[in-house]
């Protein structure tokens, strides 16, 4: 009888170890959108990235977070198996429609379904004054994020139809987390075993980059980050304080424009928009000094295979994945470039 409780009690810690073993923390990045700029190729989604934590039991999805929101960041959440309702936060890098359009969206299929709650933490930029005297503001994008269909006697209709749903729309649902980005990493959101840092950057005022630690691994999310000088002559395109971000990160996530979009190749492309960008030549350069082993472009400027940019052409017709890759090898990277299509997905452990 002991024997046999013993070997109970031995296959009962050799269990209990397996799940252990099997319960391993998990990191998941997955490109929810990957056009760059206003424009609309093939159906690509405007700007973003889904980062999950959590085990490989649960499909790494006990923190669901969203840097950005492009257009059709809904349906992309979607066919990656992670609905708005389950999004813990929202981080917006700046206030560029191409990377906030889709927040009203998902904010409102958040109120249809789910006005009981949870709110979302919204983490971004506080209030930012550009020198030509405007403010570029988070805190009013949320505070209006329903405004649409409230004139248009929508939310009313919804109102009527379940008296339960919040009244003041989409925005009651949003617990905004405003933070004024400098130049050194400072934690902005924390949950568990979850941190999120942020720096300052130049693109436009406010902007922000973020990076993500986890017991499974590091993912920075740069934005449209560039180089605080804002043309030549430069050491760089890419961002010094987001390098700062990135250093020992396992993944770098990053807006990317290809240097044959540059004012000496002809495409017409406008040099103040192309020098705030971070060419692909220089995020291998400052991926390899990071240390970091994952490169995802993002925001691809111009798209794989098209033939313009938006109105501008691309000299010698469109680019291949090659020419991406080839150009951030350029830079020295020797890590795993993935050029990023929407739902390109990276887990870490691999």
């Amino acid at each position: 009888m002991l024997k046999f409780v013993t070997r109970l009690a031995a296959c009962g810690l050799l269990f209990s170890l397996a799940s252990q073993l099997h319960a391993a923390p998990c990191l998941k990045v997955t490109l929810t959108g990957t056009q760059g700029g206003p424009p609309v190729f093939q159906g690509q989604a405007g700007s973003g990235t889904l980062v999950q934590f959590g085990d490989d039991e649960n499909n790494c999805s006990d923190v669901n977070l969203q840097f950005d929101t492009g257009r059709g960041t809904t349906q992309r959440l979607s066919q990656a198996k992670t609905p708005v309702g389950k999004l813990q936060a929202i981080f917006l890098t700046h206030m560029h429609s191409d990377h906030t359009e889709g927040l009203a969206d998902m904010m409102q299929l958040r109120w249809h379904f789910g006005s009981g709650g949870p709110k979302v933490d919204l983490v971004c930029s506080a209030d930012a004054e550009a020198v030509a005297g405007h403010v570029l503001s988070c805190a009013k994008l949320a505070k209006h994020i329903g405004d649409a269909l409230i004139q248009s006697g929508e939310m009313a209709q919804r109102l009527a139809e379940n008296e339960k749903r919040l009244p003041g729309g989409p925005a009651d649902l949003i617990n905004l987390n405003s933070f004024k980005p400098s130049e050194e990493p400072a934690e902005v959101w924390k949950q568990g075993d979850v941190t999120v840092s942020a720096v300052g950057s130049r693109h436009i005022p406010g902007h922000a980059s973020y990076r993500v630690d986890t017991p499974a691994g590091s993912v920075v999310i740069g934005g449209d980050a560039g180089n605080d000088n804002p043309k030549p002559p430069r050491e760089s395109s890419t961002s010094a304080q987001v390098e700062k971000l990135s250093m020992g990160a396992d993944i770098i996530v990053h807006s990317t424009i290809h240097p044959v979009m540059g004012p000496d190749k002809d495409s017409g492309f406008p040099p103040p928009i192309y020098f705030r960008q971070s060419t692909a030549t220089d995020l291998g350069a400052m991926a390899k000094r990071a240390g970091a082993k994952h490169l995802m472009l993002t925001h691809l400027i111009p798209p794989l295979g098209a033939a313009k940019q938006g109105p501008y052409p691309i000299p010698g017709g469109g680019l291949t994945e090659d020419d991406y890759k080839n150009a951030v090898n350029e830079g020295g990277f020797t890590g795993n470039t993935v050029v990023g299509v929407d739902l390109s997905s990276l887990q870490l452990p691999q």
